[in-house]
C-alpha cells in the first residue's frame, strides 16, 4: 500500500522514524547497563569457575562473562526500544512527511498539521 498525501495528494512520502531512532537508543543504553550489571555477578561465577585453569582463567572468565552480558542486554534493549519506537511512530507520532509540500501526517489519525 502507497501512502498519499492528505494535502497535495503525491506518492512521494518519507517517513521520519523518529520514535524507533531514539527509543532504540535509549533501549541499547538500558540494555546494555542492565546486561552489565547483571553480568558482574556472571563475571564472578566465571571467575571462580575459571580459577581451574588458575589466574589466566580467572580473568578470561570475570572479562568475558561481563562483555557477554553487555552485548546481550544491549541487543535486547534494542530490540525491545525498536519495536516500542515503531509503535510511537505508528500510533502517535506524525511519522510521515511529504516530499513535495513538507506536510507533515500520520496514517493511523485525523491529524494533519501543517508544519510549514
Amino acid at each position: 500500500m502507497s501512502e498519499q498525501c492528505p494535502n497535495c495528494q503525491s506518492v512521494r512520502i518519507g517517513k521520519n522514524n523518529y520514535g524507533k531512532k531514539t527509543a532504540g537508543v535509549v533501549g541499547a543504553s538500558a540494555g546494555t547497563y542492565g546486561g552489565y550489571a547483571a553480568a558482574t555477578a556472571g563475571a564472578q561465577a566465571g571467575a571462580s569457575l575459571g580459577v581451574v585453569a588458575g589466574p589466566v582463567g580467572a580473568a578470561v572468565g570475570g572479562i568475558g562473562g561481563a562483555l557477554i552480558g553487555a552485548l546481550l542486554g544491549g541487543a535486547t534493549g534494542a530490540s525491545a526500544g525498536v519495536i516500542l519506537g515503531d509503535v510511537l511512530d505508528d500510533r502517535v507520532l506524525d511519522n510521515y512527511h511529504c516530499l513535495e509540500c513538507g506536510y507533515s501526517f500520520s496514517t493511523d489519525s485525523d491529524s494533519h498539521d501543517d508544519i510549514r
